[in-house]
């Protein structure tokens, strides 16, 4: 095992309150693409740029044309979850992980065993009619022609996805918040905390009197200044070797 990851064993088998800050580096490993890489969705080509598209005003606007990008690249029903995810899950049950808090909106975390996810942008998971508020899963929208319709009222269903121009839900935030201010280790994967508000939680952290922060990317990011450990390797890889995932 890597110096490194040794290091974040006997921090994790030290640590009895550890929240995990995830973004989207953790579900690459299962096949779904990031907003910011090379081959990210911000990088396709389309008849508008992605981040215009996966907005609330564009949603108002165009929802025909939001929802042929939305099925398109944002749907990924046969995606499973990776080591990083069933690694995390583990370590929920053995009762060390005491918050999952994601940027992702894929649900993978839930489908590895994770009971405590906390979804700052939401999830496509869950979906439901802007007339009647009745709820539709991911098959109904996926399989549905153009724009789903409710097939109660006849009203136009809604991702419970946070899009662009729209507010974070407070009780989410909330309850992140609570769980970053009481853990003594801080593991944070898969983002390069550039993203706001979600970044921002990392205040919240209680940094010094032993507790430790630690950062896996495979690149650098906005807080590698204030990190105990830096460990630039696949996240799967990582806590699937440092966790297991049996």
């Amino acid at each position: 095992m890597k110096e490194s990851w040794q290091e974040l064993k006997d921090m994790i088998d030290a640590a009895h309150y550890i929240v995990f800050f995830g973004g989207a580096g953790v579900s690459t490993e299962s096949g779904i693409p990031d907003f910011r890489s090379q081959d990210g969705l911000y990088n396709m080509k389309y008849k508008f740029p992605p981040e215009e598209i996966i907005s609330h005003s564009f949603f108002e606007r165009n929802p025909e044309e939001f929802y042929r990008f939305y099925k398109d690249r944002m749907l990924a029903p046969d995606a499973k979850p990776n080591k990083a995810h069933l690694a995390l899950a583990k370590l929920e049950q053995e009762g060390k992980l005491k918050a999952v808090i994601t940027q992702n909106i894929d649900g993978l975390h839930q489908k590895a065993g994770s009971k405590a996810v906390y979804e700052l942008h939401g999830s496509v998971l869950r979906n439901y009619c802007m007339n009647c508020g009745k709820f539709f899963d991911e098959e109904y929208v996926l399989h549905s022609d153009g724009i789903p319709k409710c097939d109660a009222c006849g009203g136009t269903i809604k991702p419970d996805v946070v899009l662009y121009e729209e507010g974070l839900d407070s009780h989410t935030i909330n309850a992140s918040i609570r769980h970053i201010e009481r853990a003594d280790l801080m593991i944070v994967g898969g983002t390069s905390l550039v993203v706001y508000p979600a970044a921002g939680l990392l205040d919240y952290f209680n940094h010094g009197n032993g507790h430790k922060l630690v950062l896996i990317n495979k690149s650098s990011t906005a807080r590698d200044g204030m990190a105990d450990l830096i460990i630039q390797d696949p996240i799967g890889e990582v806590l699937g070797t440092v966790i297991g995932t049996d």
